[in-house]
């Protein structure tokens, strides 16, 4: 009998313990389970976080891509504009040197032509002395400067005889070589004059004419080439204060000048 409840006390706790035992493990079961999900929530949080701060940088990233690419285009469309000027201003600069070289071969084939009509007028001229006239070269022109000893009693606007016979033989030249400009400068010391002339102007001025209408009038040369003026005592080549200076201020120039209309044009162009 003892024996019997004994044994029925010992499958009472055991079904007491077992559950018990069934009870707690559960429990400690929910209980890490709970722990889990939160830690897993914790860590879904904290990857969203992350793949929102990757998100925010990628398109950051992409913000600046585009902007470089925008660089990029610009630097490419200025490099091309570059290009084409530097390409446009190679150009210009190439016609430039083109028109340069042409001008140089212009003035050197006028400085040819002004050195052969010098030596053509000296020639021509070389039966007269020095202190009655010269013929030089300056700037491109041919000067013939002819002393008033030479062409003209003092005072006076009327062409001496030997003054004609000096105007024939550069008439000669001049009416050789039609495409010269002629310019006829009178020019007087600073002794006021006493005659029939008003004053120094007046003489001067017509003493190129008078020369004017030996060379056209008797001469033929072409009046379209010519220009006569007056300089009066305004142009000296020596000083007024000598008779020696005075000697050569009274003179008559002949300056002439090879046409440069087509230097003129291109210049022009």
């Amino acid at each position: 009998m003892m024996k019997s409840n004994a044994l029925k006390i010992y499958g009472l706790a055991l079904v007491c313990f077992i559950f018990i035992f069934s009870s707690c493990v559960p429990k400690r079961d929910l209980v890490a389970s709970q722990l889990r999900t939160r830690q897993l929530q914790s860590d879904s949080a904290r990857m969203a976080n992350n793949i929102s701060d990757l998100q925010d940088r990628i398109t950051g990233l992409k913000n600046d891509i585009s902007n470089l690419n925008d660089q990029v285009a610009s630097l490419s469309h200025n490099n091309n504009t570059q290009e084409n000027q530097l390409a446009m201003s190679k150009e210009a600069l190439k016609k430039q040197q083109q028109k340069l070289q042409q001008l140089q071969s212009l003035l050197d084939s006028q400085k040819e032509k002004s050195e052969a009509l010098r030596k053509k007028m000296a020639d021509a001229l070389s039966g007269f002395s020095s202190n009655e006239l010269t013929v030089t070269q300056k700037n491109g022109k041919v000067y013939v400067s002819m002393q008033e000893n030479l062409l003209f009693p003092s005072g006076s606007a009327v062409v001496s005889t030997k003054g004609v016979d000096a105007l024939a033989k550069l008439a000669a030249v001049l009416n050789t070589n039609p495409d010269i400009q002629i310019d006829i400068e009178g020019h007087t010391d600073s002794v006021p004059i006493r005659g029939r002339f008003q004053d120094n102007w007046e003489l001067s001025t017509a003493r190129a004419n008078s020369i004017v209408r030996i060379l056209v009038g008797r001469y033929r040369v072409s009046p379209l080439n010519l220009v006569a003026s007056g300089h009066s005592q305004y142009d000296p080549v020596a000083t007024n204060s000598t008779p020696e200076g005075r000697a050569k201020n009274r003179r008559t120039d002949i300056i002439l000048s090879p046409k440069l209309d087509e230097l003129y044009n291109l210049i022009n162009q």
